[in-house]
């Protein structure tokens, strides 16, 4: 579980791990102390190289969302996506579902997701959400919303 001095190093990780979106540090901050309950930090010889954001929507209390994973590079293909994903569900046994939003030609969320859905044994569905040009004026491609579960954390 991230810390508040996590903040920094979140940010320069994200950076780091081009096309991801960057976040303010600020936001950063915010995720490694407010909502450090849902989020992950990895580390590799004490040097952070995965963090996994997320929250839980309001009106979805058995819902993850997850906002972004960001893996180094000298980390990946290590699973280390789905670890954190799995580490996050495990600490609290009342999500029963994993959402997130997924551009069409991301395939390495794609595969995080659907990876992370067999391995807990639950549906994976996909359906799209928010459209390049309604939702984000033509400035950001088209996302797809995806659904894992229910399932039970194991």
């Amino acid at each position: 579980m991230p810390q508040p001095e996590d903040g920094t190093d979140v940010f320069d990780l994200i950076a780091r791990c081009k096309p991801l979106d960057e976040n303010s540090l600020y936001c950063n901050l915010l995720q490694c102390s407010d909502f450090q309950e849902t989020c992950a930090l990895a580390e590799m010889d004490g040097k952070p190289v995965g963090f996994l954001s997320g929250y839980r929507p309001p009106a979805k209390p058995d819902t993850l969302f997850v906002w972004q994973v960001a893996v180094a590079e000298e980390a990946r293909g290590l699973g280390l996506g789905r670890r954190m994903m799995l580490d996050i569900v495990s600490r609290d046994p009342q999500i029963r579902f994993i959402e997130a939003t997924i551009t069409e030609d991301n395939d390495a969320s794609w595969a995080l997701f659907r990876g992370t859905a067999k391995r807990l044994d639950a549906d994976f569905n996909s359906a799209p959400r928010f459209d390049r040009e309604r939702h984000f004026r033509g400035r950001h491609d088209s996302e797809h919303a995806i659904r894992i579960g229910p399932f039970t954390a194991r």
